[in-house]
C-alpha cells in the first residue's frame, strides 16, 4: 500500500508539471502538488507505521472523509461529462451565439482550449448564417490584448463577416461573460447558444439560466484528453464554488 501511494502521488506530481508547461494563466496545476505530495505522505505514513499507530475510530473517520470527497468530485464529473454529451448536437439557426474566452497566448493567438471554441462556434456560424455571433472575454493581466480581440480576429481568418460579430471585452470570468454578452444581445427572448468546451457546458448553462438565459443551449467544443483530468478536477471546484456563491 505505501509504495502504490507513493507511486500515485508521483505521477500526480509529474502530471502537474505536463500542466504547467502548458502555460494555461492559472495556478491551478499547484493542486496536483499538492495532491501529490499528500499521497506520497501518506504512503510515507503507512511505511514508517504511523498510520497504524493511529486509533482505530481515526483511521476510519479519515478513510470515510476521503472516499466522501472522491465519491463527490466523481458524481460532480459525471454529471458535467454527461451533461456535454448532450450538447454536441445543438439546433439550427439559433439567433446569437456566445463564444465564452479563455487565455490568450503572449503571441496573441489563442491558446489550445480557446481555439477548440473557436473552431466549434466558426463551423456553427458557416452551416447557419443567419447567426449571429458574441466573443466575450476580456483583457487578463498575462495577456497581450483582450480575449475578444483575439476571438474576432481568428474568426474573420476562419470566413466569418465581421459583421456578424460583436465584442464583450469587459469580463473576468464565467459569470460576467453572460451577464454582460447578455446586455449585447438583440431581443431578450433571442434563442441563444453557448459555445465552450465540454467539461465547462454544464456550469455554464446553470449560470446562463441564473442570468435569465433560460433557454440557452450547449454548444460542446472538444478539449485535449491529455489535460480533460485537470480542466475535469478544477470545473468540478468551479461547480462547487459556484453552487455556494449561488451563481447555479
Amino acid at each position: 500500500m505505501a509504495q502504490v501511494l507513493i507511486g500515485i502521488g508521483a505521477v500526480c506530481a509529474a502530471y502537474g508539471v505536463t500542466v504547467m508547461l502548458v502555460g494555461s494563466g492559472t495556478l491551478f496545476f499547484t493542486v496536483w502538488y499538492a495532491i501529490g505530495a499528500a499521497l506520497a505522505g501518506a504512503g510515507l505514513a503507512v511505511r514508517a507505521g504511523a498510520w497504524s499507530a493511529q486509533p482505530a475510530a481515526a483511521r476510519v473517520a479519515i478513510t470515510a472523509v476521503v472516499a466522501a470527497g472522491l465519491a463527490a468530485a466523481l458524481g460532480i464529473g459525471a454529471v458535467v461529462m454527461g451533461n456535454a454529451a448532450t450538447a454536441t448536437a445543438p439546433p439550427a439557426d439559433l439567433d446569437e451565439i456566445i463564444v465564452l474566452g479563455a487565455q490568450v497566448r503572449p503571441d496573441g493567438t489563442p491558446s489550445a482550449v480557446l481555439r477548440y471554441r473557436l473552431d466549434a462556434a466558426a463551423t456553427y456560424l458557416r452551416e447557419n448564417p443567419r447567426t449571429r455571433c458574441i466573443v466575450s472575454g476580456g483583457k487578463g493581466g498575462n495577456e497581450p490584448c483582450s480575449e475578444a480581440e483575439c476571438m474576432a480576429d481568428y474568426l474573420r481568418e476562419a470566413g466569418v463577416d465581421e459583421s456578424r460579430v460583436v465584442l464583450e471585452d469587459r469580463s473576468r470570468s464565467t459569470v460576467e461573460n453572460l451577464r454582460y454578452s447578455r446586455e449585447l444581445l438583440d431581443s431578450a427572448t433571442a434563442r441563444v447558444g453557448i459555445v465552450t468546451n465540454d467539461f465547462h457546458v454544464f456550469r455554464a448553462c446553470r449560470i446562463a439560466a441564473r442570468q435569465g438565459l433560460t433557454g440557452a443551449c450547449g454548444i460542446s467544443a472538444p478539449s485535449d484528453a491529455w489535460f480533460l483530468p485537470n480542466n475535469l478536477l478544477r470545473e468540478v471546484a468551479c461547480v462547487a464554488k459556484d453552487f455556494l456563491l449561488g451563481n447555479i
